[in-house]
């Protein structure tokens, strides 16, 4: 076994997470669950989805047969939404390929939907103890700082070396708690703002510490502005105080998902309005505006509101809009900011 991996061990020992709820038990679909819930996401904002996402569909098949709005609805909040897309659909190939089962092979499970190089390796090390590396953001921080590797990590020959590197670590026994350790280490000590070098186990063979680099490494991601998008959104009322909901296309942000009708400017959102509601455009209240952060641009919403509104003769609830009471919201995916929204209006 390597150094590093032997102090790593160690350290997790002592001061590792234990107790995670896709630990007990450790499944091959629990852990699968878990590894595509982080991405991008902090374990404890994780850990109240995940339980109750297992609670509702607790194996591969039961999520392959749920309805994607229940997929939707167990994961709202969570942001990404792409992942629980995938996560719906590699269930179902689950089923028809594999037995109801994720597949104990590396080549079969990167070809799911969703699943890359790293989550393959955690899936296969954690749940069945195959020796096998990891390479989230975590892991990354940590191989670079141990080996002052410069370059933003996102590029391919700086991943490529840090592949590399974290194969050779890897130890003989352990994979399922090493690959934990890597995880927890990067998350709770070897953090990007702020480590515990003090603590560190590996601070000896540290060369960013060494060189007084800690802060340097990794290198960060070439910057520039994000753009800004523009939108409004259409919070309509019917006299039962039901909101209008639109499911949104399949590609492009939120796919899939229920959220209010959008549009651009207000002469698309009003001949949007006459076409499909009878009521008078101009009498819409505008309510406080909303800013969200994707990865790529900020997101701008205009909400208007109607209240004791109705569709216009001959437009009725169809498959992608819908009259929907406030005790319905809770079972449809709807993206966190509009949900936000309908939730604080009374």
């Amino acid at each position: 076994m390597s150094d590093f991996a032997n102090r790593l061990l160690a350290w997790f020992d002592a001061n590792g997470r234990h107790d995670l709820p896709w630990q007990h038990p450790r499944t091959p679909y629990r852990v699968w669950l878990s590894e595509v819930m982080l991405q991008q996401t902090q374990v404890r904002v994780v850990i109240p989805y995940f339980e109750r996402f297992v609670a509702t569909l607790p194996d591969v098949r039961a999520l392959a047969n749920a309805p994607i709005d229940e997929v939707f609805a167990l994961w709202s909040g969570l942001g990404y939404y792409a992942r629980a897309r995938n996560l719906h659909a590699a269930a179902k190939i689950c089923v028809e390929r594999h037995g109801g089962e994720l597949p104990r092979d590396f080549d079969a499970l990167v070809a799911l939907p969703g699943i890359g190089r790293s989550t393959a390796g955690a899936i296969l090390a954690q749940a069945w103890g195959e020796r096998f590396a990891i390479l989230d953001g975590n892991v990354k921080r940590v191989l670079c700082r141990m080996h002052g590797i410069e370059g933003w990590p996102g590029t391919p020959a700086v991943e490529k070396r840090l592949w590399e590197i974290a194969q050779t670590q890897l130890p003989d026994a352990r994979l399922a708690d090493y690959t934990q350790a890597q995880m927890d280490f990067g998350a709770t000590l070897c953090t990007r703002a702020e480590p515990a070098c003090v603590l560190c186990p590996l601070q000896r063979e540290c060369v960013a510490l060494r060189q007084d680099r800690v802060r340097e490494l990794p290198t960060s991601k070439p910057g520039k502005p994000l753009p800004e998008r523009h939108a409004l959104l259409l919070l309509l009322r019917d006299a039962e105080d039901r909101v209008l909901l639109q499911r949104r296309a399949q590609a492009g942000v939120w796919a899939g998902l229920w959220s209010l009708p959008e549009a651009e400017d207000h002469a698309t959102a009003r001949n949007w309005f006459e076409t499909h509601i009878a009521g008078d455009y101009d009498a819409a209240q505008a309510l406080a505006a909303i800013d969200h952060g994707f990865t790529h641009y900020r997101f701008a919403m205009q909400p208007l509101e109607w209240r004791e509104v109705a569709l216009r003769e001959g437009v009725r609830d169809n498959a992608d809009l819908r009259w929907i009471a406030r005790a319905e919201l809770a079972s449809l995916g709807i993206p966190a900011p509009v949900r936000k929204l309908l939730e604080g209006r009374t």
